[in-house]
């Protein structure tokens, strides 16, 4: 009669071993393999998403940097002569010609005399938000530049000799498929867009400015006053002027 009280306490007892065994198994396999592989995915996961966030942020950037070294407008200023006149004033001669990405001329190059050498390119820009450039925009995907007049330090900025006619779109552009009824009203407009902030959102626009940079010209030397689709006007360091071919 004890036995068999016994044997069902001992089966219990046993019950109660092989679950807890089972249970602590289960516990372990979860701790030692189960909870580790989830992490290492939620790892592998994770570094995934960051590689494929900075491949992204890789191929912005490199077309980014591709906006920055593309040039829009570019004009070559060769400085013919540099000298004193009867009077014992400075002048500087210089042709103006606008080039195109592989330095062939735009246009009918302009000599102009100035006083002084210090030259001023008085320029008018407009730029758009930076996602339209990043995106390549047809229309806004690049900055807009006129070329309004050249001047010296010595003369009034309003006296200066004008390139192209305010308010009209760039000749340079005309052959270009981004010259539209859109951009003919921006510079139509530009100084209305230049003081109303609600106008300039509308159309995309950035900034709209002048900007007038400026270079101590040397005698026989050539410059560049460039564009870049960013919006910046930049002044090349100046090279040697290339000595007119001799004939035989």
């Amino acid at each position: 009669m004890d036995n068999h009280r016994h044997f069902p306490i001992r089966l219990f007892v046993w019950s109660v071993v092989l679950v807890a065994v089972a249970a602590a198994g289960i516990y372990l396999a979860y701790e030692l393999v189960v909870k580790p592989q989830r992490a290492l995915q939620d790892q592998i996961s994770e570094q995934k998403e960051t590689i494929l966030r900075l491949d992204q942020e890789k191929q912005r950037l490199e077309a980014y940097l591709k906006i920055l070294k593309r040039i829009d407008r570019r004009a070559r200023i060769e400085v013919l002569r540099q000298g004193k006149d009867q009077q014992g004033n400075l002048q500087t001669t210089i042709r103006f010609t606008e080039i195109d990405e592989a330095g062939k001329p735009m246009d009918v190059s302009r000599e102009v005399t100035l006083p002084g050498q210090e030259v001023y390119f008085d320029t008018l820009v407009i730029k758009f938000d930076d996602h339209f450039i990043e995106q390549g925009d047809p229309f806004k995907g690049r900055a807009l530049m006129l070329f309004r007049r050249i001047f010296s330090s010595t003369m009034r900025a309003e006296d200066g000799f004008v390139i192209d006619t305010e308010g009209q779109a760039p000749e340079a552009y005309a052959g270009q498929q981004a010259s539209s009824g859109f951009e003919k009203e921006l510079w139509k407009r530009f100084w209305e867009l230049a003081n109303d902030e609600k106008l300039a959102k509308e159309h995309g626009v950035r900034a709209i400015h002048g900007d007038a940079p400026y270079m101590r010209l040397e005698p026989d030397r050539v410059y560049e006053v460039c564009l870049r689709s960013t919006g910046e006007v930049i002044i090349t360091p100046g090279t040697r002027l290339a000595p007119p071919p001799t004939t035989p």
